[in-house]
């Protein structure tokens, strides 16, 4: 291995690409990762100097608080690369924003700004040939941070590992989801941390969703915690409902994540004259509409998936088809966004960010 020691960053470079060993035309979402990954350590009251090193396993110890407190906050971005061959991001700085938001909820001390794009960039410009050109294309980036103090005391840890991985990508779903309305478990409250991407959030989903799967639907639509009446997001997406020609999606709050592809939709649809409300959303209301056929759409909006249409709904039993359309919004608002993510279009919002 080749180390290189800078002011910034250590790194050590792998020896030999694994590049060769994958199939880019058939990977499964989130299994393969690239060459090399980074992370620095918070010990002492101050996060330390910055590494890059080959992708291998962590040593842990058993009694690390992650594994009984679970402190531990995600983020999920993605790097393209255009016909030119220069590689962008989608509103980084959306992402680093918010996993501090999310790490400030779960008393895990913020990363420097500077230590998290100085690692990024350094991060894929090593790995740049693991991102292929062509929309549909992408590397899925996870930041994640996690506590690592050797400790089974019920407190905030004073250690901490803050970590880059990468995963070369394609389409996350690739058929139109069928989904529940949730009618008895909620995936978050008033005052608790519904906002932020805490691992524990996306595990206890997992339960109720696999008796989703085992009904025949892939997702589940959360309702609020009071009455269940409300819709407000799903399993990995924000979700939005078109009602004749207006796209309707529930507010942010402490029970919602703050969507960086949600916002970009609301914009471009704003962009295109299309008329957008963001307000509650009653599940009487959108059954109401998909009886009466005024209900034309609801797609899911987030990294992974970009945007994800939804083909049918269950509600107290009650099963709604939606209508196949020539032209789908959420099609349409899909393809303006991965032409300015692959460099494809004019950026006029300033969003994409050059590696």
């Amino acid at each position: 291995m080749t180390k290189i020691s800078t002011n910034e960053i250590d790194i050590v470079k792998s020896e030999k690409s694994r590049i060769n060993d994958v199939d880019f035309d058939n990977l499964v979402f989130g299994r393969t990762f690239t060459d090399h990954m980074f992370y620095c350590d918070y010990v002492d009251g101050e996060w330390q100097q910055p590494k890059i090193v080959p992708y291998q396993p962590i040593t842990i110890e058993p009694s690390a608080r992650v594994f009984h407190y679970g402190q531990a906050v995600f983020e999920g971005m993605k790097g393209y690369k255009d016909d030119n061959g220069d590689a962008w991001l989608f509103r980084p700085n959306d992402n680093f924003e918010r996993i501090n938001k999310s790490a400030a909820r779960l008393a895990i001390p913020e990363f420097p700004k500077e230590y998290f794009f100085e690692g990024l960039t350094t991060l894929l410009n090593m790995d740049k040939a693991w991102i292929k050109k062509g929309k549909g294309n992408s590397l899925y980036i996870r930041p994640f941070v996690f506590a690592t103090e050797p400790a089974i005391s019920a407190s905030p840890a004073n250690n901490y590992r803050f970590m880059i991985i990468c995963s070369p990508a394609k389409a996350y779903y690739t058929a139109k989801l069928r989904v529940l309305f949730a009618e008895k478990y909620s995936r978050s409250a008033n005052g608790g941390v519904g906002f932020a991407k805490a691992a524990g959030n996306y595990a206890a989903q997992f339960y109720p969703t696999n008796l989703a799967n085992k009904k025949g639907y892939q997702q589940i639509i959360w309702t609020d915690a009071n009455t269940h009446e409300y819709l407000e997001e799903a399993g990995t997406m924000n979700i939005f409902f078109r009602v004749n020609d207006t796209l309707i999606t529930a507010p942010t709050s402490d029970r919602i994540l703050d969507g960086i592809t949600r916002k970009s939709v609301i914009q471009v649809a704003e962009d295109h004259n299309l008329k957008v409300e963001v307000r509650p959303v009653s599940v009487k209301e959108i059954k109401e509409a998909a009886a009466n056929g005024s209900l034309k759409e609801i797609f899911g909006a987030g990294t992974a998936a970009v945007i994800s249409p939804i083909a049918a709904f269950e509600h107290g039993g009650d099963v709604f088809e939606l209508p196949e359309l020539d032209n789908s919004y959420a099609l349409q608002i899909k393809d303006y966004i991965l032409n300015i993510q692959h460099n494809l279009s004019e950026d006029k919002h300033g969003w994409r960010f050059k590696v």
